[in-house]
């Protein structure tokens, strides 16, 4: 993901104070209420200040160790330059995740995306789909985070995990999950469960 500078530039509460002591004694109670006023334009100001930058047709990757594990497009990008950045995808936003052979095993879809650069996190709201290619297990929820550092899904929002033989699983509560979906925990269940023939599984 693109680094993201600062550019907050403002006067400090000492410089000001400092320009208010300055002024004549018959103009102190102006003075006053100048440096008053200043003071509480600053947050106002602060705002003002935080910078935007837009891009078009994003194309991103994520590495580990030299090897990508992740692509990330979307037609329309947001940056915000501000002390904590992210980025957003308010049109929508498509990751695909690569196995050791550089093979598309899972792809997950959003209407909407957010990245947060500092822990290295993606919220996903709206329409969240997540499919192993692979397998055919498909994840479907209304917000979902992805942790980048764990390749790791989870939320705490009701989930649902369709399976290729037609087995659909309800997760009430939300649930945990790899980001190719080869293992999940749910916090509560209800649905059929497949179970093997030999038990349940250790």
């Amino acid at each position: 993901m693109p680094s993201v500078n600062s550019i907050n530039n403002l006067y400090s509460k000492r410089t000001l104070a400092y320009s208010c002591a300055k002024i004549v004694l018959p103009l102190i109670i102006l003075s006053f209420v100048a440096c008053e006023n200043n003071m509480k334009k600053i947050p106002a100001l602060r705002k003002k200040q935080v910078g935007i930058e837009t891009g078009n047709d994003i194309e991103s990757y994520y590495s580990v160790d030299a090897k990508v594990k992740a692509k990330l497009t979307a037609p329309y990008m947001l940056r915000y330059l501000a002390d904590s950045p992210y980025v957003e995808f308010p049109k929508t936003m498509h990751v695909d995740f690569y196995n050791d052979t550089m093979r598309i095993q899972t792809k997950m879809d959003s209407k909407y995306g957010k990245y947060f650069q500092y822990s290295e996190r993606v919220f996903l709201r709206d329409s969240v789909i997540v499919k192993n290619s692979i397998t055919g297990d498909t994840l479907k929820t209304n917000e979902l985070w992805w942790d980048q550092k764990k390749q790791q899904l989870y939320n705490d929002k009701p989930s649902y995990i369709f399976k290729k033989d037609g087995t659909k699983l309800f997760a009430k509560d939300g649930l945990e999950a790899a980001q190719d979906l080869s293992w999940y925990t749910f916090k509560k269940v209800s649905g059929p469960v497949s179970v093997p023939e030999n038990g349940l599984p250790k």
